[in-house]
């Protein structure tokens, strides 16, 4: 039931021009995996995935992001926000630059913690604690601590 809910929000939203890969997906892979954050600082700083590379939504900047990603374009970059809304615009731009191995992490961070996967704090410590943007969208946190501010 909770995965049709979360479908049909995605797909409210989303243009599926970039394909997903699941928490599990994710978590199970072996080879090189780039984890961009397309989340607000705020949302970063409380927690995040780890060895994720915070590139923004709002404060997104292309030359910026280009600059911290390998120059070969094949490698393989899963982008991720809050629950996959805003990580998809952020990957599909990554796509029109000519990224050929870009996924969108289905229902986000919030996914990953609902999966009992591990996040973590600015110290890169453990911590149960996620930034749900606002009480509409942290009803899709199911496990952990919601942060607002």
């Amino acid at each position: 039931m909770g995965q049709e809910k979360l479908n049909k929000l995605l797909n409210t939203w989303n243009t599926r021009n970039v394909p997903y890969i699941s928490a599990e997906g994710l978590k199970m892979t072996k080879e090189k995996t780039i984890i961009l954050d397309a989340r607000e600082e705020s949302e970063y700083q409380v927690s995040h995935l780890k060895n994720a590379i915070f590139v923004g939504y709002n404060s997104f900047n292309l030359k910026g992001t280009l600059a911290k990603l390998p120059k070969d374009k094949s490698e393989k970059i899963v982008v991720y926000c809050s629950l996959g809304i805003r990580s998809e615009t952020i990957a599909h731009k990554l796509i029109q630059n000519g990224f050929t191995n870009v996924y969108n992490l289905y229902g986000g961070i919030f996914e990953w913690k609902n999966k009992d996967f591990q996040i973590v704090d600015t110290l890169e410590n453990p911590t149960e604690k996620v930034h749900t943007f606002n009480k509409n969208w942290g009803k899709w946190l199911h496990k952990g601590i919601k942060v607002y501010d």
